[in-house]
C-alpha cells in the first residue's frame, strides 16, 4: 500500500508527536508498504522518511522545485517526483496514494488533508483518510466536522470517511480493516 503521510517541516513543541511519526515510519517499513511524503529533509518530514527507510521501506518524496532550489530535498527518497508547484505536488500525491494520513502540523498540513476529505467526498472509490489526534491535536477540527453536519453542511455518511487516531496502533486498525 502507499501511504500518504502529510505532516511538518518542524518539530512543534511535543515530543510525542515525533515518536508517533518515527512509530509510523517504522511500521510502514516493517510491514513493506511504500511511504510517500512531501520529500523533504527537515522537521517530521524527515524522520518519517528516515525511519520508514530504516525498516526497510520504500520512499517515494514529491517536491516542489522551490524546496529542492533552497536545498530542502531529502537524499532518503527511493524515487523522488519533482514538481513546479504546490498544486502539482499535492495531485501527484493524491494520484499516486492508497491511503492518506495527517500527522499534527500547520497550515499546509491542514490544507492538504482536507482536500483528501473534499475528493474522498465525491469519490466512488473512498481511500483511508486518517488524522492522527496526538495528545488532542486535532479535537477541535473533530468537533467543526460535528458542527458541519449539525448544521446541514456535511452528511453524516461524509463525516464517517473521516478517522482520527489517537496513537499509530489506531491508525493501523484502521488501515487493516
Amino acid at each position: 500500500m502507499k501511504i500518504a503521510v502529510y505532516l511538518g517541516a518542524k518539530y512543534g513543541t511535543d515530543q510525542k508527536i515525533k515518536e508517533e511519526t518515527i512509530k509510523l515510519g517504522t511500521w510502514i517499513g516493517s510491514n513493506n508498504h511504500t511511504l510517500v511524503y512531501g520529500g523533504s529533509k527537515v522537521g517530521l518530514m524527515n524522520d518519517i522518511a528516515v525511519s520508514t527507510k530504516n525498516a526497510g521501506g520504500y520512499v517515494i518524496g514529491i517536491e516542489m522545485q522551490l524546496f529542492v532550489d533552497q536545498g530542502q530535498a531529502s537524499d532518503s527518497c527511493d524515487e523522488f517526483i519533482l514538481t513546479p508547484s504546490l498544486l502539482d505536488r499535492k495531485r501527484k500525491l493524491m494520484e499516486i496514494s492508497d491511503a492518506f494520513i495527517a500527522m499534527p502540523g500547520g497550515t499546509g498540513t491542514l490544507d492538504e488533508i482536507t482536500d483528501i476529505m473534499c475528493l474522498d467526498k465525491i469519490s466512488e472509490h473512498h481511500r483511508p483518510v486518517i488524522l492522527m489526534n496526538i495528545n488532542g491535536f486535532y479535537d477541535d477540527l473533530k468537533k467543526q466536522i460535528q458542527k458541519m453536519v449539525d448544521f446541514g453542511f456535511l452528511a453524516e455518511e461524509h463525516k464517517n470517511l473521516i478517522h482520527f487516531a489517537d496513537n499509530v496502533e489506531e491508525a493501523i486498525s484502521i488501515l487493516t480493516a
